[in-house]
């Protein structure tokens, strides 16, 4: 069976930068990660290259900014008073996550410098502006279940339950 929409894929993934350092593993979990196909769950230049394998396929490969979490924006880095944001500046520290609501909706920025009265945040997503290169392992392709179509997403061991 191929990989195409309305299948879920189980895969393993080895996800490394260009310098070869590893960031990510689902080997290092043990469990395979699962996905809808065609229902935009993975990144798109990732579920492009799973279209039309099967499983026990292996295969590597590199995937551009524009296809994963897009270009650093610099307008994305900015600074915001402590005052705003309602925190001490002994409470972060740099790399921390912060949960901000914004204009636009909620929004996750990493902190890259505290001082007394500001601090400065990025809200580019951490993988934005890299290649990702993955080496990847498909494991099972099966048809989606109505409740997984309609959904929007693969249920089940690596993928999504509902109680």
């Amino acid at each position: 069976m191929k990989i195409e929409d309305k299948k879920v894929v189980a895969f393993h993934y080895t996800l490394t930068s260009d310098e070869g350092v590893t960031l990510d593993s689902s080997r290092e979990r043990g469990e395979p990660m699962m996905y809808l196909h065609g229902a935009n769950n993975i990144i798109p230049g990732l579920e492009k290259a799973m279209a039309g394998r099967a499983a026990g396929e292996s295969f590597q490969v590199t995937v551009p900014p524009e296809e994963a979490y897009g270009v650093r924006k610099e307008a994305n880095v900015q600074r915001l008073t402590l005052k705003k944001l309602g925190v001490k500046p002994n409470q972060l520290k740099p790399g921390m996550v912060l949960n901000l609501q914004t204009t636009q909706g909620p929004a996750q920025v990493t902190v890259l410098k505290v001082g007394r009265f500001s601090v400065d945040v990025d809200a580019n997503h951490p993988l934005s502006g890299h290649n990702l290169n993955f080496d990847v392992e498909v494991v099972e392709v099966r048809d989606a279940t109505d409740d997984e179509t309609g959904h929007g997403h693969a249920h089940g061991p690596g993928g999504h339950q509902h109680d």
